[in-house]
């Protein structure tokens, strides 16, 4: 492999270059509302309840976050099925997966990849890590130091990694989906402020319900679901899914409500860092690719209320007062939701 700035390193595909068996590219640009873009969406969520049932809310989530190009964090207390969720969305996409397992004593040069002197060559030769992937599952990343946190910071957010001088393109679609243990519990690391606002939504899986457990219980006693799951997408049809949701419109009043809602969040007396703008985008984002799972062409302020609270809660910084009160940013964001008022015209 050559170590040249700007050149991405090949990751494994398939001879169709990582489509699904049968697809063609093209194939969902036509929009949100053709029954294509549906089939594939509804193909997506049905192969995740076949491993996670009673999480329906949840899949959707994180289905939204993957047609908008975005990353998702999962966290909740071990053992209710946040590695199994990202590890059942990652098999629904016919591309490139790979794992890493955030631990304590994790380098940044483990994520990214590192340079090593090739003797025969007497050159240094770039090994890349395994962030070189179309879907990167980050597993427990707070259990890694800030320093080996912030080695995503850049392929997050401009999807590339620097290394000696040298820099590599990732290679798209690009997806990091993380989990994380609340901070309450050993061996945890609080997430920067600016590891946290590149993922474009946080969710909690939460207990399954009586029947979901039983449910469970019954299916995993002659083997995981997981190994029956297929592909449903190739890497080109996902990249055509997200074209079509990127061409879901959003008129001004639309967007004036975004905007008015994450200056509300700088605003209010219990929060001491709100939205960033990289958050408002995200937000939008989020939205259009909820109208389109609705088989929308155009966002409505209830696309937005509906992805607000998973988009902004986990940017929030509260103030102590607010904290010892028990106040969570997802009970904030609900009261913005309520006042902010909607602008004529917003409602198509």
């Amino acid at each position: 492999m050559e170590s040249t700035a700007g050149t991405a390193p090949q990751t494994a595909r398939d001879s169709a270059g990582g489509r699904a068996p049968g697809q063609h590219a093209g194939q969902f640009a036509a929009g949100p509302e053709t029954a294509e873009f549906e089939r594939a969406c509804r193909g997506i969520l049905d192969a995740v309840a076949t491993v996670i049932d009673g999480k329906e809310a949840v899949a959707r989530t994180a289905l939204t976050v993957l047609l908008a190009q975005g990353h998702l964090l999962l966290e909740d207390v071990p053992g209710v099925g946040k590695t199994m969720l990202a590890k059942t969305l990652a098999r629904t996409v016919d591309c490139s997966v790979s794992r890493i397992q955030f631990t304590p004593d994790l380098l940044p040069s483990d994520v990214t990849g590192v340079s090593v002197y090739n003797q025969d060559t007497h050159s240094f030769e770039f090994r890349p890590g395994p962030v070189f992937a179309n879907i990167v599952i980050a597993d427990e990343i707070n259990r890694a130091s800030a320093k080996t946190q912030s080695a995503l910071l850049e392929c997050m957010e401009e999807h590339q990694v620097s290394v000696d001088g040298a820099t590599w393109r990732l290679e798209d679609p690009f997806m990091v989906v993380a989990t994380q243990n609340p901070v309450e519990l050993e061996g945890t690391f609080l997430l920067p402020e600016a590891q946290r606002d590149r993922f474009m939504a946080r969710v909690s899986m939460g207990y399954p319900d009586t029947r979901a457990e039983l449910a469970m219980l019954e299916a995993h006693q002659s083997g995981s679901p997981l190994e029956a799951v297929r592909p449903v997408v190739g890497a080109a049809g996902l990249l055509d899914l997200a074209a079509a949701v990127r061409s879901v419109f959003a008129a001004d009043p639309v967007k004036e409500y975004v905007v008015a809602l994450g200056q509300a969040t700088r605003a209010h007396p219990d929060i001491r860092l709100g939205a960033s703008p990289r958050a408002l985008l995200q937000l939008l984002r989020a939205a259009k690719a909820e109208a389109a799972l609705n088989g929308r062409g155009f966002v409505l302020p209830d696309d937005v209320a509906a992805v607000a609270p998973a988009v902004l809660a986990h940017r929030l910084v509260l103030h102590r007062r607010a904290e010892a009160a028990g106040t969570t940013g997802e009970e904030l964001v609900a009261a913005l939701l309520a006042r902010i008022p909607v602008r004529p015209g917003a409602r198509g």
